[in-house]
């Protein structure tokens, strides 16, 4: 059976991303579970060119290693504030500086917005798959979903900025949707449904 890696150790992400994908015949795997660990900066200006690199590299390795039959599944996602000029962008896991903190980076972005009107508090959230396999075939494919953010913390779901970005049809914040909810409207579930109806595009 083909693999899929996920070039991620997010364990958030990879169990997210396993249960959307569910019922697709490939083995999922992370980076732990294949042994690879090399540090990949990312250094592009969007989330495609992020993801792309991230995903070639991982690619080029496994070749090096003589690994056969295998995609790359890289994504690169983050949150874009209209009012912000779509800050934070690909900045969104180290908007403060420190990659990875949440509550410093939803601090930050409370602290930016701080006395805009809810009108002007529009966002979305944008996740950037990139697929790449032993061939260098080369599928990408973005997700987006819209929300705006609140003025404090609403819920315990979710990571990163999920308690801020309200959803309207659902009337609840991301951080107060369950994992069910979520892998049905999310930006990252709307770019894996895609994949999953394209993924055929990248198989040999």
């Amino acid at each position: 059976m083909k693999k899929i890696i996920l070039a991620s150790n997010n364990a958030h992400k990879i169990e997210e991303i396993k249960k959307i994908l569910e019922g697709l015949p490939f083995e999922i795997k992370s980076l732990k579970d294949e042994n690879i660990n090399i540090d990949i900066e990312e250094d592009g200006n969007t989330f495609e060119e992020n993801a792309k690199k991230k995903a070639s590299e991982i690619a080029n390795f496994l070749k090096n290693r003589g690994e056969k039959e295998f995609i790359v599944m890289a994504d690169d996602s983050g949150l874009e504030v209209d009012y912000l000029n779509g800050e934070p962008g690909i900045y969104s896991a180290r908007y403060a500086g420190e990659h990875g903190n949440d509550k410093k980076n939803n601090e930050k972005l409370l602290k930016e917005l701080k006395g805009v009107p809810k009108e002007k508090r529009g966002a979305q959230f944008v996740c950037q798959i990139v697929l790449v396999n032993e061939n260098d075939k080369y599928l990408s494919i973005r997700g987006e979903v819209r929300g705006r953010i609140l003025e404090e913390l609403s819920g315990k779901e979710g990571f990163g900025y999920d308690p801020l970005f309200f959803y309207a049809p659902l009337n609840k914040t991301f951080g107060e949707l369950s994992s069910e909810e979520k892998n049905s409207v999310s930006h990252r579930a709307c770019a894996l449904k895609e994949l999953k109806n394209r993924i055929k595009e990248i198989i040999n």
